[in-house]
């Protein structure tokens, strides 16, 4: 039996040791030669372009000559007005890489000694890079569509007598959200949070390329692709593969985002169901990647991203 590619050395490139070992400038560094690649690290002021800042001595920022502008190696970034060392950042990111099913705001805030809250924002605004950096474009090719729901979980009664048919309308909370995916063979997975798996229809119509075959399983709603696209249907009940139409790569994406909410999150519904979702998605689309590729692929995304109108101040809000 071959070995598992998580398995294997090539997998492996990333140590974490040497991340947490960096000095605060040896992390300054690495971070800005990867902002300012295009001039090997060299600062670019944000506002105006200029590429002449300097350093100004009584504080780790720099001073554009040409607009006066103040500013470090984060500003205009996601991490725009951070608080926690850059090191501690870079090592965030590290270990939030090395979760492959996932990583909880409460490790990192024990694996850091930070404050919870501040795990919790680092961490979305890692997600907010990602879901930002995603490539767009239509999907093509053999296309599987699935839906699956989350939340809404409703507990029954102690006694059977007391239980209610939780498959009814009347008898849920309304909370109940449906992550629509769809994942190209051999290429991207895009997602979608809807209030049903019906909403779907729309979204494929949208994001898949014409032409494209689309796989879907016998759920009524996707009878109307049938008018857009040449479709393959299977019918779980009979296989899981037949013909040559099948979703078992939704179904693959779908296990990895359940087994991120049971064993990692414990609760990923709700308003930043979506952030999981695409989360999940590139970790699915790039299992076959080491890992100290996708290290320096979300660093470099956090370090393009706009300042998050989401996260910033977000407990300062919560708090007022």
């Amino acid at each position: 039996m071959s070995q598992h590619f998580l398995l294997s050395p090539a997998a492996k490139t990333l140590s974490l040791v040497k991340v947490m070992r960096m000095s605060d400038a040896q992390a300054r560094e690495a971070f800005r030669k990867i902002r300012w690649a295009e001039t090997d690290g060299s600062p670019v002021c944000p506002q105006c372009g200029g590429r002449e800042p300097y350093d100004l001595k009584t504080r780790q920022v720099y001073k554009c000559r040409a607009c006066s502008k103040q500013f470090s190696i984060t500003s205009g970034t996601i991490f725009a007005s951070r608080k926690l060392a850059v090191r501690d950042i870079l090592a965030a990111i590290a270990v939030f890489i090395n979760g492959a099913k996932g990583y909880s705001a409460l490790q990192l805030s024990r694996d850091l000694s930070v404050d919870y809250k501040t795990a919790f924002v680092l961490l979305h605004k890692v997600r907010e890079a990602i879901e930002i950096a995603r490539e767009s474009g239509a999907l093509s090719g053999d296309v599987e569509v699935d839906g699956a729901y989350f939340g809404g979980y409703v507990k029954p009664a102690n006694e059977r007598k007391d239980r209610k048919d939780r498959r009814k309308s009347i008898n849920q909370t309304g909370k109940r959200q449906s992550v629509v995916a769809m994942r190209e063979r051999n290429g991207r997975t895009v997602t979608h949070v809807t209030r049903s798996e019906a909403e779907g229809v729309a979204l494929v119509k949208a994001h898949v390329a014409h032409g494209s075959t689309v796989h879907a399983d016998e759920a009524s709603h996707w009878d109307k692709l049938a008018a857009y696209f040449p479709i393959k249907r299977i019918n779980h009940q009979l296989a899981y593969s037949m013909d040559g139409a099948c979703t078992n790569q939704a179904e693959s994406f779908f296990s990895r985002l359940r087994r991120a909410e049971i064993g990692t999150h414990h609760r990923i519904a709700g308003r930043y169901l979506h952030a999981y979702a695409a989360e999940m998605a590139w970790r699915e689309d790039f299992r076959r990647v080491d890992n100290g590729t996708q290290y320096t692929m979300v660093v470099a995304a956090a370090a393009v991203a706009p300042q998050s109108r989401q996260w910033k101040g977000y407990w300062q809000r919560k708090a007022a």
